[in-house]
């Protein structure tokens, strides 16, 4: 395609003016969603509307807008979240409480100059340290999930001089270079390999394995910088981990000196009923990755927070050495996330996901009794497993919630499982909407399974 820049001009002049209009014509929509098809089959990846088959048939459907528990699309169909943007909206889509104070910054300033101190990166860092358990202290803001599982793999080698990691099997920790690095399937993995050199996999909650792997490695010369595993595994299929198994993770890391990095990306923020799920397990790590609904549904910001041993002499003479992401700690971002800490801690929104989320797995489990289909239900707060006999039953769930304008999702790594995550703020009367709504599914989807078989 040539360049053609009256034509880019022209292009952008039509998006803007669909973006500021406060109604759009039924012609102006038709050419939106006629517009999408065409522009992620040509510009983005023709594969990924056929990858969305899980929730919607033949129909494009265009999400245009959102409020608290749900969103919307061009034509008005509006949906109850129970995705979460895979865990993004814990305080609910553009909370009010939030998105106010993201917009005086960003009608104050946006980005900073990268040389004068910006403030907002200093009196966020300092509100974590306050909010995270132990001596967790020093923080370190990035853009993305993977780029901050990148800042713990980094800091482990920076501040131990050490060279190995142990990872887990069916763990997901991005799809940076390092990042899938340490993920634990190979669909993933394989089309980069060799990966990372240095990693070894072991079975999630077999504290026992990583031991074993750090002995055989320090037996033979090699040296362990870091462990590095979720607390609760969510693409996995969300796998909670047996009971003493992190604590044993963390004597075992103090034992043999090696950095104990927990991946709370999905976990944290409230959403398996504490402010961190390593709070209810007790067991702080040395260094701990957040993000997803750490900007409040609102802006894009994640991070790591490290034990004060790590930050060694090195780091502080060369402050760049860890990163130095040009839109990281940017001050609309950390706006958005002081706003979703003062929320939440405000709120007691953890306290209130743990009360919802008992309420919603009880009612989980009578629909487990009443469908065969739903083999097993799993889960802590709102971060819910659903797992059905085979990937296509799971599939044909999500259809059939899609139809009663629910939205769900899959997981990464096990697609038999299906993830119930909504907004922390959810009323009761949505979840036994939800409920409901899942009930007729189920029947729906078993009633179809048993005339195919027939």
């Amino acid at each position: 395609m040539k360049t053609d820049k009256k034509a880019a001009l022209q292009e952008a002049q039509k998006v803007l003016d669909f973006i500021i209009k406060e109604e759009l014509t039924d012609v102006e929509k038709d050419q939106i969603v006629k517009d999408s098809i065409e522009n992620f089959n040509e510009n983005v990846n023709p594969g990924w509307l056929n990858y969305r088959k899980s929730v919607s048939t033949n129909e494009a459907f265009v999400e245009w807008e959102d409020s608290v528990e749900t969103f919307k699309d061009l034509y008005g169909n509006e949906f109850i979240d129970c995705l979460g943007g895979f865990g993004i909206y814990t305080c609910g889509h553009r909370n009010p409480e939030i998105l106010k104070y993201v917009q005086a910054q960003l009608n104050r300033y946006a980005l900073h100059s990268q040389e004068l101190v910006d403030p907002l990166r200093g009196y966020l860092a300092k509100i974590l340290a306050m909010a995270t358990p132990g001596d967790l202290q020093y923080a370190f803001f990035c853009n993305g999930g993977a780029e901050a599982v990148e800042m713990a793999l980094k800091l482990a080698r920076l501040a131990l001089g050490k060279h190995y990691y142990i990872s887990t099997v069916n763990g997901f920790h991005g799809k940076s270079y390092g990042a899938v690095s340490m993920g634990g399937k190979g669909t993933y993995r394989k089309p980069y390999l060799p990966m990372i050199q240095g990693v070894q996999h072991v079975e999630y909650g077999d504290a026992d394995a990583a031991e074993k792997a750090i002995k055989n490695l320090i037996a033979v010369g090699e040296t362990v910088a870091a462990m590095i595993v979720e607390p609760i595994q969510g693409e996995a299929g969300i796998i909670l981990p047996p009971e003493g198994y992190l604590k044993r993770l963390r004597e075992i890391c103090d034992q043999y000196d090696v950095c104990l990095i927990f991946d709370e990306i999905q976990t944290g923020m409230g959403r398996t009923g504490t402010m961190w799920a390593c709070e209810y397990y007790d067991v702080v790590p040395d260094i701990m990755t957040f993000g997803k609904a750490f900007g409040g549904g609102v802006m894009p910001i994640t991070g790591i927070i490290a034990r004060p041993h790590l930050w060694t002499e090195e780091i502080k003479e060369n402050p760049w050495i860890l990163g130095s992401p040009t839109f990281g700690g940017n001050p609309v971002c950390c706006a958005a996330a002081i706003a979703t800490l003062k929320f939440m801690l405000e709120t007691d929104l953890p306290r209130q996901i743990a009360e919802k989320g008992d309420y919603m797995m009880n009612k989980l489990k009578v629909l487990q009794e009443k469908h065969p289909i739903l083999v097993e239900v799993r889960g802590k707060g709102f971060l819910i497993g659903l797992e059905y006999p085979t990937p296509e039953i799971g599939w044909a769930v999500s259809k059939g919630l899609f139809k009663r304008r629910i939205m769900t999702g899959g997981t990464l790594i096990n697609s038999k499982t299906n993830r119930i995550e909504p907004p922390g703020i959810i009323s009761y009367e949505t979840i036994d909407t939800i409920i409901q709504r899942l009930d007729e599914t189920l029947a729906e989807v078993e009633e179809e399974s048993m005339q195919e078989r027939n």
